[in-house]
């Protein structure tokens, strides 16, 4: 280092320290590990199991920060250290969860688009981010204004017409700490993200904290001298970083501990993709890849909806659309599991808040995703159910966003089992409970706005498809070998109107040889209107 510099390297117990009761602690990251800084946050969890500080945070991630076993934003979740949190996806956090649900905390979900963008707002000290994002779902004020209980009442989120028309603003709020990951730093706190398998928010993550006056600690591998590094893949400069702490076992993800292919740096055979065995999850990603057209730009939820990108690699279609991940990929094929988020053979690999501007815009021709309930008008409900708040993630601003969206699930939920022959379905066994409902427990995506606005809503099943029309959700195709009243009707929690020109499902859906499939031609694209 040069002569009057001081190195900002130090202990995760030592950055831990840096943390004072009360603080907005922003983390970085997404789910299932991926770019989470986990050594820091047990340093901040054993510190509180120590000292009972610091207390009284406020946690705001943007993705699901977590692992299911006690990482990643559970690292909070004791009482006393947290009194609010801020998130858009939960899945990962059954810890918070709780917390949540029992009331025990302020708990609040935004969608993670919206949570991207603030970032930047807080930092440039704009007033907040004014979006379409969010209208008609639980997110909008006249609904629930993004909380999770009765002990929520902060106001998050604002109804604001601008020349007659809805749009919803969302306040920005202080950033005191910002704790981020990288894979090197220098001694000076510049950082670079060469090992990691997608950028997220983490520059503008750590310009809203330093431009509140707060600090920001980054997580990372290795650390080098000063003025060793090239400042092109530089990604957040040392100006910004407080604290450098050095992780030399730090993990790809959970699941992974090193993949070149995830990072960018390797490419993969499509051949190396195996196809799927003949399920109903099959048997779903088939009959929702057929909704795909050549040129089509494609985003992919988490679950079941990744299952389209096998199907394509199966029928040799993969090069004729372009997937991508709102964690900011572009191209080649989206990992799976929890190593969501990251891809494989990608052409690029942005900042979230870039890929969610042209999300937000109507980047996308089409968005497969998943749904939990849906009720006769089309509404959908992915985040709040069962029990369990699994939160809306990129969900709200891709289904929102898109020209086209196809949804999918089983019909029923619960362990059913099918028989599938050349002749189509068999029943043997019944799901538990109807997915398909009167009344919703909390609405993730609006039929009413997705009609108001022109996008066609398809919605996919194993045993029947439906669109999404004026008086609402019509049945439009049965699978073959199906009887239409028991093995469809019954099993909703609604009648759904049956159209006249009823057709019978594509055989080739359900047989073990490969369907032959052929994408559409894409046709002229207009601008998309969400206002």
């Amino acid at each position: 280092m040069k002569s009057g510099e001081t190195s900002k390297v130090m202990s995760a117990e030592a950055a831990a320290a840096l943390v004072p009761d009360g603080a907005t602690v922003l983390v970085d990251g997404s789910g299932g590990g991926v770019n989470e800084p986990g050594l820091v946050l047990a340093a901040l969890e054993a510190r509180f199991s120590r000292e009972q500080h610091p207390a009284g945070l406020t946690v705001v991630h943007p993705s699901g920060v977590g692992d299911g076993q006690g990482g990643g934003i559970d690292r909070f979740a004791h009482s006393g250290m947290v009194s609010k949190a801020i998130g858009g996806h939960w899945n990962w956090a059954p810890r918070m969860q709780r917390m949540a649900l029992a009331g025990e905390i302020e708990a609040y979900c935004l969608p993670q688009g919206v949570l991207s963008h603030l970032f930047r707002a807080i930092a440039g000290h704009a007033p907040g981010v004014i979006t379409h994002i969010g209208l008609g779902t639980f997110v909008d004020p006249r609904l629930d204004g993004g909380r999770l209980n009765a002990r929520s009442r902060d106001e998050m989120v604002r109804l604001m017409p601008i020349d007659g028309r809805e749009y919803l603003f969302y306040p920005a709020f202080r950033i005191d700490v910002a704790i981020v990951r990288g894979t090197t730093a220098d001694e000076m706190g510049n950082v670079t993200m060469e090992g990691e398998g997608l950028y997220a928010e983490t520059l503008s993550a750590a310009q809203a904290a330093r431009n509140s006056g707060g600090i920001v600690i980054a997580q990372v591998r290795q650390v080098v001298r000063s003025g060793s590094l090239d400042p092109r893949v530089v990604k957040v400069p040392g100006v910004l970083v407080d604290a450098v702490v050095a992780y030399p076992e730090q993990r790809l993800s959970v699941a992974t501990a090193e993949d070149a292919s995830l990072t960018g740096a390797q490419r993969v055979s499509e051949t190396d993709m195996a196809p799927l065995p003949l399920s109903e999850r099959k048997v779903i990603a088939r009959r929702a890849a057929a909704e795909l057209r050549r040129g089509d730009i494609v985003n992919l939820g988490y679950g079941m909806p990744d299952g389209a990108a096998a199907v394509l690699a199966e029928e040799h279609l993969s090069d004729q659309v372009t997937f991508t991940v709102e964690q900011g990929h572009i191209g080649g094929v989206p990992a799976t599991g929890s190593d969501f988020g990251m891809a494989r053979n990608q052409m690029a690999m942005v900042d979230a808040g870039y890929q969610f501007d042209w999300y937000n815009g109507g980047g996308l021709d089409v968005a497969i995703l998943s749904f939990a309930e849906v009720d006769p008008r089309g509404n959908v409900n992915v985040s709040k159910f069962g029990g369990r708040i699994a939160g809306i993630g990129g969900f709200v601003n891709i289904s929102q966003g898109a020209r086209r969206v196809v949804f999918v699930g089983t019909l029923r939920a619960g362990r059913q089992q099918l028989q599938f022959t050349a002749d189509g379905i068999r029943i043997e066994q019944e799901g538990k409970s109807a997915k398909f409902v009167p009344q919703l427990e909390q609405i993730s995506f609006s039929g009413d706005y997705a009609r108001l606005w022109g996008v066609p809503v398809t919605y996919v099943t194993e045993r029947a498809v439906f669109q999404l029309e004026d008086g609402g959700l019509v049945l439009t195709e049965l699978a073959p070998g199906l009887d239409l009243e028991r093995d469809v009707l019954r099993q909703m929690g609604f009648r759904p109107r049956v159209s006249d020109r009823l057709k019978t499902m594509d055989a080739r859906i359900f047989a073990a040889a490969r369907m032959g499939l052929q994408l559409a031609q894409q046709p002229p694209k207009p601008a998309a209107q969400r206002t």
